[in-house]
């Protein structure tokens, strides 16, 4: 239980840090004003914190054997699924993003419009995956400290928090979108 609960803690720390970034972006976007060393402040504490959660989350389901049988009840289980094959996504699109703005440059330079759309989709479906991994698992690391266990509580909460993740990956994919095409297509 220690693991699940460390885990618990990390998802939080984990969310809380890609909020932060989420906002230096939004706003490095929206003034046109670009600092390398705020950009890694902002992104390395999340890198961090989410690779350990992942290492401690894969650890629950192949040691603990967390990993129970998903088709047994499929509708309880909805939620899990949502959150399992989220994760599975959030590392190949995290190698992605992390050359989104060399890439977009590239392909804008050579005029080689089909990578540059694939990459605004990509950064998209990026922004998209990782915020419902965070609506997908927001309230589980509550229960899990014990922070939260009335039912009703917890689906206020995970309504909640999914408006607000919609609400933040709408603005975010607005904005940097937005910006980059103001950036790199021809005038």
């Amino acid at each position: 239980m220690k693991l699940k609960k460390a885990n618990a803690v990390l998802a939080i720390l984990s969310e809380i840090a890609l909020l932060i970034h989420i906002g230096y972006t939004v706003f490095a976007y929206l003034t046109f004003y670009y600092n390398p060393m705020l950009k890694t402040i902002t992104a390395l504490p999340f890198i961090i914190l989410a690779c350990l959660h992942a290492v401690c989350g894969m650890c629950a389901v192949f040691i603990m054997g967390d990993g129970t049988c998903l088709t047994a009840y499929p509708k309880q289980n909805r939620g899990i699924l949502l959150q399992r094959v989220s994760a599975a996504f959030i590392f190949p699109l995290l190698l992605l993003h992390l050359r989104t703005y060399e890439l977009l440059k590239t392909s804008a330079e050579n005029a080689n419009w089909m990578l540059f759309a694939c990459m605004i989709l990509v950064q998209t479906v990026f922004y998209g995956v990782t915020l419902l991994h965070i609506a997908a698992s927001f309230s589980k690391a509550f229960i899990t400290l014990g922070w939260l266990s009335d039912r009703t509580k917890q689906k206020r909460l995970d309504r909640i928090v999914w408006i607000v993740c919609s609400l933040i990956g709408i603005a975010a994919s607005i904005v940097v979108i937005r910006t980059e095409l103001i950036m790199f297509l021809p005038k």
